[in-house]
């Protein structure tokens, strides 16, 4: 009878290193040096989830042939053999898995303690002192590091038989310790709740390896919960119970009636759901299914914006009898313009309304009435606290206005787990709050920033309605501006001659407007027709790598931006940073790099952060943060980021999944940035992402230059399309509909 396959084999070796490695399923393709001289390494593949250059492996697989690289081994399983040569201990030591031993002092260390070395780190680590060089401190962390990386390797090999990958299960060593076996094994689903990284699907994969059932209550109430948490990532605050119900059945592929009792379960449990009838999106009502924090934030927002608008007392008190006339006159003076009858009106509004919104598309002259309410609050001696949701918005509104603007983050100071240090029981000190951008407020955060206004001040949002929502759950400036809401607001619309000329603002009004933007004849505003998805991502990379800073002089990484409809795809964000990084940030010898997963960061990378992690710099560093990678050390494994904000941010190399590149990104990613110039593949293959928001958002990000690379149906489809459906959020009903007391408690 003929063998199925390739007889089981045996192979150890020293990893010398990893070409490819898939963070998401361990896949990996390494180059092993087997002892066999010449200089001849062997290809092994397969799951090396852990395993670091300069480690010696046992590996048990199968012998294969691949067409193009010849003869490899598969790897099925392996375990790490600590090295028994000297030279082995050195190279093992000096891979940089240890951190704070490099190189240099892995000579010293195998010079000094010979083949007992790994034996006086593991039991006499305090003997590590007799190294020269080496200092009580420096020791210290050795042995620790030492430690950790055993623990670590131990919860590896446990995790790598359910498939979980390097930087999952370094964080569940972090997050848990010396219990994370014991949590996998026995609350694998407690895993998606506290450990960034592992949603629902992975910690069902592990649940369903350590033999929890298909229809436990447990896994059903998680499933649910992740449903859930999954819409609020779509934007939606709460979602109908039916869709949620049939979401969670199509999820669990579990019976109807088990999801109902599970959810009903979760509806008793305070820290589960709270299930209440809103309005939905059409005006009926539903039975809205909220997870806990997205229901408080809603009834807190409302509650207190209705606080503030009806506070008795007021700190701008001085423009309730101004002289209008007079004071406006002052200002023309001061400006050197005078303001549009619009224009005068939000001022007014925001200088004698507790709560404001001014609104309106690009070169209508939104920053020129900021500035002007800013010059009059000031004159009255008002302290004025200038923020924005991004680093670089607020930037742009500090070089406005004159005074200083800082992040909505920064000013609240958020503290390690979301937290701010001011709040309603320690509100600013200011007496007019400005907040840039405000289309990009999410509802946790806006609530937050709402909560930190002292009653009496004055709350001004600036924002444009026009463009996409917030990344985060809520529409928040969409609800503010709703008929029923009872903030008063101020539109602007009409486009001022000097702005008229630009064919970026020209053309932002007519996609607004449902026209086709005008392509030919302009000196700012350019489409490079080109109908094949793949050509036109190509040829994207070529004008902002390129035919840009050759014809315009601007800097490639600083000046041009790269703004895809989507992620995915040969034209999307993921494929055009590798092919951008390769143009602008290439390999060389002299400049260090650290591959990570499938992504290899560069000193020199343009990157940004793809959560929010409070922990991180001197106030967190969020989801969209964009900075430059300034230094990279394989001996402290660190890799150091400086941010649009100029804040230097270390980070761990197993901490490096939380930063993605961006030479490109999507444009939803890129709301409250501003950039001299933007390129736009805009092509059929992200047909279901086309719609007029988008279009119009990733032109309104650039300040002198457009260039659309793609095909003109696509365009078209984009022009057309008015994005489907507003996101369920009630908090347009609560603002309308609640008492002020109604929020007590809430948030």
């Amino acid at each position: 009878m003929s063998s199925t396959g390739p007889r089981m084999a045996v192979v150890e070796g020293v990893l010398e290193r990893i070409t490819y490695a898939n963070e998401e399923n361990g896949y990996t393709v390494a180059r092993v040096d087997t002892g066999r001289g010449g200089g001849d390494l062997l290809t092994v593949v397969g799951s090396l989830l852990g395993a670091q250059p300069g480690e010696s492996l046992r590996m048990e697989g199968r012998w294969g042939s691949h067409p193009q690289y010849g003869r490899q081994f598969t790897v099925e399983n392996y375990t790490t053999l600590l090295p028994a040569t000297i030279q082995g201990i050195r190279r093992y030591l000096g891979s940089g898995l240890v951190k704070g031993i490099g190189p240099v002092f892995a000579d010293r260390i195998t010079s000094h303690f010979g083949i007992e070395t790994l034996d006086i780190i593991e039991k006499e680590p305090q003997r590590l002192i007799e190294v020269p060089g080496l200092g009580p401190k420096r020791t210290k962390k050795i042995a620790a590091a030492w430690e950790e990386q055993k623990a670590i390797k131990e919860v590896m090999v446990f995790l790598q038989t359910v498939g979980v990958s390097t930087s999952i299960a370094v964080r569940i060593y972090k997050k848990y310790g010396d219990e994370s076996i014991a949590v996998v094994r026995e609350r694998p689903y407690r895993l998606a709740a506290d450990v960034w990284g592992i949603g629902f699907l992975t910690a069902d994969r592990i649940a369903q390896s350590v033999g929890i059932p298909h229809d436990s209550p447990e896994r059903v109430r998680a499933g649910i919960q992740y449903a859930l948490s999954q819409s609020t990532d779509q934007g939606h605050c709460y979602l109908p119970e039916e869709q949620l119900i049939s979401d969670a059945v199509k999820l669990l592929q579990v019976d109807t009636g088990l999801v109902i009792d599970c959810l009903g379960e979760l509806a008793e449990d305070p820290e589960g759901v709270v299930r209440e009838k809103v309005p939905g999106p059409d005006g009926q009502p539903v039975t809205a299914v909220y997870l806990v924090p997205f229901h408080r934030a809603e009834l807190s927002l409302a509650g207190q914006i209705r606080r503030l608008l009806g506070a008795d007392e007021d700190r701008l008190a001085a423009f309730a009898d101004v002289d209008w006339g007079r004071a406006l006159a002052w200002l023309a003076r001061r400006t050197g313009a005078s303001l549009a009858p619009e224009q005068e009106e939000a001022v007014k509004l925001a200088l004698t309304r507790k709560v404001a919104v001014l609104t309106g598309g690009p070169g209508c002259g939104k920053s020129f009435t900021v500035r002007s309410v800013v010059e009059l609050a000031r004159a009255k001696k008002a302290k004025v606290v200038l923020a924005a949701p991004t680093g670089r918005a607020a930037k742009r509104l500090a070089e406005l206005t004159g005074a200083e603007a800082s992040t909505v983050h920064r000013l609240l100071e958020l503290k390690p787990g979301g937290d701010a240090a001011y709040d309603r029981d320690r509100p600013l000190d200011a007496d007019l709050v400005v907040v840039d951008e405000a289309s990009m407020l999410d509802l946790l955060l806006a609530n937050k920033l709402v909560k930190a206004v002292a009653p009496g001040a004055h709350l001004l949002l600036v924002g444009d309605v026009d463009q996409l929502p917030s990344v985060g759950a809520g529409e928040v400036l969409g609800d503010l501006l709703a008929s029923e809401s009872p903030v008063p607001a101020v539109r602007l619309t009409r486009i001022f001659r000097q702005a008229q000329e630009s064919g970026v603002v020209t053309n932002a009004h007519r996609i607004n407007a449902g026209q086709h933007p005008v392509t030919t004849g302009l000196p700012d505003f350019f489409l490079f027709a080109e109908e094949e998805t793949e050509d036109a991502g190509r040829l994207a990379v070529e004008v902002a790598a390129r035919r840009i800073p050759a014809r315009f002089g601007l800097d490639p990484r600083r000046d041009v931006q790269v703004l895809a409809p989507m992620h995915r795809g040969p034209a999307g964000a993921g494929a055009l940073n590798g092919l951008l990084q390769q143009a602008l940030t290439p390999a060389r010898p002299d400049v260090p790099e650290k591959r990570f997963g499938g992504r290899v960061f560069r000193v020199g990378d343009k990157v940004t952060q793809i959560r929010n992690n409070y922990d991180k710099g001197a106030n967190g560093v969020f989801n969209g943060t964009v900075g430059v990678v300034t230094a990279l050390d394989p001996v402290e494994q660190r890799l150091t980021v400086r941010t649009d904000e100029d804040e230097e941010v270390p980070y761990d190399f197993d901490e490096l999944d939380e930063l993605a590149h961006a030479y490109a990104v999507t444009i939803h990613r890129s709301q409250g940035s501003e950039y001299p110039a933007v390129v736009i593949p805009i092509t059929t293959g992200a047909w279901m992402m086309l719609q007029r928001n988008l279009l119009y958002t990733a032109v309104t990000r650039a300040k002198k230059l457009v260039v659309l690379v793609g095909s003109r149906k696509a365009i078209g489809q984009a022009v057309r399309t008015v994005s489907a459906g507003r996101r369920c959020t009630a908090l347009a009903h609560r603002l309308a509909g609640l008492s002020p007391t109604g929020a007590k408690g809430a948030g």
